[in-house]
């Protein structure tokens, strides 16, 4: 439900102003999830960073995307989209600042964690503004465009990491945003209109309707947000620490059975809440439910891994910043190549064999990089597995959430766009934390003055490892996926939506408006 126009939205000349400002607000979010990557070492040696906190600077932003990315939609939906997307774009930029002049790996974690904050809130709001701003054929133009921004930040991200870190510094990875976000919040002021959600439409003249006008933050729900950023953060830390002090260790333990008592409490709340972040019901139709699992360890399984394959090209095969970025570009540039020659034509299938086919091919390259890989290896062994890696990810990634969105009900079609982006978010922290852990334990026992050999053999190994445990996880998930999923979600489950015992979840009321968001919506990291 729209809103009077704020602004000029519709004045002659501005039509794709709108588009403008909600694409590079995307296109700077996704960036900066691997803009990192390329900029490690150097972080490594600025601020005298442990290999621990590097992971925690490339996880916390994701995690906090994740953790926030469904309160999210719920608080645009209630206070405001527009309103909700520029003060995202605001505190995106101030933490920006703040990791650009970080004095110390802790300062920089915290900044990271605020950008992933601001950048939830861009995130749940760019597509609704879309839906707000056009209609008809310039809604599918919009969608387009703002799809291959998304892929196109897959690509770009390393290389520009490197580019301004070989070139400038790399705190400079970090200060870019600044003049960038600042054209995107003048834009949005001056040209988007103001839209909001049906949380924000009162639906009858009780007593309990009025309580809420006068507080309408009751509508979201703060408890299942607090459970479930818990549980995601717990387990998290969780899993960095178990490979850093071991799994039995007191530390470690306590983290996850946190995580695990987070969990029980998220699932305990989303069952009780009239409004939840998640209908539970919708896990009880395998079709989503698996969607969801695939979405996750797709996530896990194709990203992850590169982040350590950028620390081994430059620590040990001495690749620049910048040559370490171009590195890594034939997943992404094979990725936007099938997006944009195929993607038409893969949502015109049954969704369980583009998504399944895949992570199949994610699994194979990831499977030919662990057999090419080896100590004398040099950064050319990786090519044929990543561009078979990236023409997986250019086959599933477009066809994800339309895939989620047919396995769910129509009136939970926002909710499950929400849940998809989140999942997909949650599996590349997740994926982070877990094999920094294997990539770590390799590494263990090369103190100040191991040899160059012991080093690269070292970082082989873990590479090797991590290589193998993602191929696996892909070539699994995908096998589940074609046998499980099915077109049009499971008919058998209607019920589905009533356990919850909510009637609307973070964005739901977006589910009339998911339908041009299954063309693009998953086309970025």
């Amino acid at each position: 439900m729209q809103s009077a126009p704020g602004t000029a939205a519709g004045r002659t000349g501005g039509k794709w102003w709108p588009l403008v400002a909600v694409t590079l607000g995307n296109f700077l979010l996704l960036v900066d999830v691997t803009i990192v990557n390329t900029a490690l070492p150097r972080i490594a040696d600025g601020l005298h960073a442990s290999f621990t906190s590097l992971q925690w600077v490339m996880d916390i932003y994701a995690l906090a995307l994740a953790a926030l990315l469904m309160v999210a939609g719920s608080a645009a939906d209630l206070f405001g989209r527009r309103r909700l997307y520029v003060a995202g774009l605001t505190l995106f930029a101030l933490a920006s600042l703040a990791c650009g002049l970080a004095p110390d790996a802790g300062l920089l974690v915290a900044a990271r964690a605020v950008q992933g904050v601001g950048a939830a809130a861009m995130f749940a709001t760019n597509t609704p503004l879309l839906m707000a701003a056009y209609q008809g054929r310039d809604r599918g133009v919009a969608f387009g465009v703002w799809g291959g921004t998304s892929g196109a930040a897959a690509a770009i991200g390393p290389v520009l990491g490197g580019v301004l870190t070989e070139y400038a510094d790399w705190r400079a990875i970090f200060l870019v945003n600044l003049p960038l976000t600042a054209v995107a919040v003048w834009i949005t002021l001056r040209w988007v209109r103001e839209s909001h959600g049906d949380l924000a439409r009162p639906r009858t003249n009780s007593v309990k309707t009025n309580s809420v006008k006068r507080n309408p933050a009751a509508l979201i729900d703060w408890p299942g947000a607090a459970s479930f950023t818990a549980c995601a953060g717990a387990l998290t830390y969780g899993l960095m620490r178990g490979g850093e002090q071991g799994w039995t260790e007191r530390g470690t333990l306590v983290s996850l059975v946190g995580s695990a008592l987070a969990l029980l409490v998220f699932l305990v709340v989303e069952r009780r809440v009239r409004r939840p972040l998640l209908d539970l019901g919708l896990l009880r139709r395998p079709s989503f439910a698996v969607l969801m699992a695939a979405a996750l360890l797709l996530q896990a399984a194709a990203f992850p891994y590169l982040t350590f394959v950028g620390l081994w090209v430059q620590n040990v095969l001495g690749l620049s910043p910048v040559q370490a970025g171009l590195a890594v570009t034939p997943m992404a540039l094979m990725s936007l190549l099938v997006g944009a020659l195929g993607g038409r034509h893969l949502q015109r299938m049954a969704p369980q064999l583009p998504v399944g086919a895949g992570l199949l091919l994610v699994g194979a390259g990831a499977l030919l990089q662990y057999a090419l890989l080896g100590e004398g290896s040099g950064w050319a062994a990786l090519v044929p597995g990543l561009a078979v890696s990236g023409l997986g990810i250019g086959t599933a990634m477009p066809v994800l959430v339309s895939a989620a969105l047919g396995a769910a009900p129509p009136r939970r079609a926002g909710m499950a766009s929400g849940a998809v982006n989140t999942f997909r978010q949650l599996g590349y922290a997740l994926g982070i934390a877990l094999l920094g852990t294997v990539f770590a334990d390799a590494l263990h026992g090369l103190g100040p003055g191991a040899s160059r050999e012991a080093v690269g053999a070292g970082y082989v190994t873990g590479l090797t490892h991590i290589m193998l445990i993602s191929g696996v996880v892909a070539l699994a998930a995908g096998l589940l996926v074609l046998v499980v999923v099915r077109r049009g979600g499971d008919d058998d489950a209607d019920g589905a939506g009533q356990a919850g015992g909510g009637d609307r979840g973070a964005g739901a009321d977006r589910g009339a408006e998911a339908a041009p968001d299954r063309a693009g919506a998953a086309a970025g990291v």
